[in-house]
């Protein structure tokens, strides 16, 4: 069989991974959209590298867009088949891909109207509502630690990869004809281990990530492979030092870009932990962000994928999630008028690297007043306005318009919902590198994946690979 790379390579957005068996038929791990790669984001995410009609099966590891958001496309590009997935994952996936259809909505209609000033060619989504709406009948639930048949030839099971609710390790045992002339014969099954998004052993709110059985070959994700992340714990005292000098020192806005799945939860944790503790400002916190609203309703329908820690808190408060001055914007009208309210006030909105979303209008607004604070606190594609804004440029290009970067910008690296170096070891630990046949690395930028893959050598791990866009090879 061959295994092909056509995402998330050399990148950290767009995972997607086909396995082409002997007969022909292919199986695509993942669906993802590429996201801040800059004025190649859009090219990328309408070139495949493959035929979608081809695709005879596909498992998806988790919602988040860049590993979800062209499912949409796919289907409408002639995709057939069941994707496999978990209930939370589905759950997730079905309001994501609607708001991600709305972003490429609204804001093809905002590049429009500035095209047709110029006299360009209008621009078309990536999909419609409608197609979001369209996809999520092919998703069909499996739970965790339960094999399940994909095909004659494929097997699979889901363990907890403890990134996000739903998110999942996807293990395949795959048996196939030793000859496609010969539908006798058959040859040794092939055990291939996808890791999706690998989450932390501390994490705030989630269970550690589950081991899993031994593999023949592993995909596996490497975002901070040469990092270590801060002592989640501190989180709430950094966060509580940013809303001080923002918003009680300075008198300011306090702009926080977060993903609406999983780092949303995790703010909003916190904030009500600083006020069970009676250290939180009495200020307006807002969360302007429908699908931050959808998303923590679905994270709370599932309390049996929290930790220990957190069980414990449900027994002395019903919402971990909510405090006093949280106040969630639904409506465009509600979010505009956000622009129009003088500080200090805290809002948390998507998209995480600021690239799109409400909150990149909240940034336009705020970014030129000295008085206001951008706080970015996970990962950034270096391309995006949030990793611009974290190297420190001066001058940044929003909706097409040059801005001054007058407000302070700040970083907490203790949140992450991806692993440091240390949690993807562990996560390796319960394999034997003797019998690992082939690694690769994906998921990651190329220097940060060097270093892990020296990491790992040192550890007996031998045959490490990091394949580039439309790699293919045997396995």
């Amino acid at each position: 069989m061959k295994l092909s790379f056509h995402g998330a390579a050399r990148v950290v957005t767009g995972s997607k991974h086909i396995i082409t068996l002997v007969n022909g038929k292919k199986l695509l791990l993942d669906c993802g959209m590429f996201q801040g790669m800059g004025k190649d984001t859009d090219a990328m995410n309408r070139n495949w590298g493959f035929d979608p009609a081809e695709v005879d099966y596909m498992i998806l590891s988790h919602a988040h867009i860049d590993h979800s958001g062209l499912i949409p496309k796919l289907i409408a590009d002639g995709y057939k088949g069941t994707i496999y997935c978990t209930p939370a994952t589905k759950d997730l996936t079905a309001v994501l891909l609607e708001d991600s259809a709305e972003i490429q909505e609204d804001d093809v209609k905002y590049e429009n109207k500035r095209r047709a000033a110029q006299g360009l060619p209008y621009l078309k989504p990536l999909y419609t509502t409608e197609d979001a709406v369209k996809a999520v009948d092919h998703l069909e639930k499996r739970e965790y630690g339960v094999w399940f048949k994909v095909s004659d030839d494929i097997e699979a099971m889901f363990t907890d990869a403890g990134h996000i609710i739903g998110s999942a390790c996807v293990h395949l045992k795959i048996t196939e004809n030793v000859r496609p002339d010969d539908p006798v014969g058959r040859g040794k099954t092939k055990r291939i281990t996808f890791s999706g998004d690998i989450g932390r052993y501390r994490d705030v709110i989630l269970k550690s990530p589950d081991i899993f059985p031994q593999a023949d070959v592993i995909i596996m994700e490497s975002t901070y492979g040469n990092s270590l992340h801060d002592n989640a714990s501190s989180t709430p005292d950094q966060l509580l030092e940013w809303i001080n000098k923002a918003c009680i020192q300075k008198k300011g806005k306090l702009i926080i870009p977060a993903f609406s799945v999983g780092r949303t939860q995790e703010l909003l944790y916190d904030l009500n932990q600083l006020e069970l503790e009676r250290r939180l400002p009495e200020l307006d916190y807002y969360v302007d962000s429908p699908l931050s609203v959808n998303a923590t309703t679905i994270v709370k329908n599932y309390p049996q994928y929290f930790n220990s820690r957190i069980q414990k808190v449900l027994l002395e408060d019903s919402d971990p999630f909510a405090f006093k001055g949280l106040k969630f914007i639904k409506t465009v009208d509600e979010s505009k008028l956000l622009n129009f309210k003088n500080g200090p006030y805290v809002v948390i909105s998507a998209s995480g690297m600021a690239d799109a979303g409400r909150v990149k209008h909240h940034i336009n607004n705020t970014i030129e007043n000295a008085r206001n604070t951008i706080l970015l606190t996970g990962y950034c594609e270096p391309r995006s306005l949030g990793g611009k804004l974290l190297r420190g440029m001066k001058e940044v290009k929003i909706y097409g318009v040059e801005k001054q970067v007058n407000a302070e910008v700040g970083q907490i690296r203790s949140m992450s919902a991806h692993g440091d170096y240390d949690d993807m070891c562990q996560w390796l630990a319960c394999q034997d590198a003797n019998q690992l046949q082939k690694l690769f690395l994906v998921h990651g930028e190329y220097d940060v994946q060097q270093a892990f893959r020296n990491r790992l050598l040192k550890k007996g791990f031998n045959d490490i690979t990091i394949p580039e866009m439309h790699f293919e090879i045997g396995i």
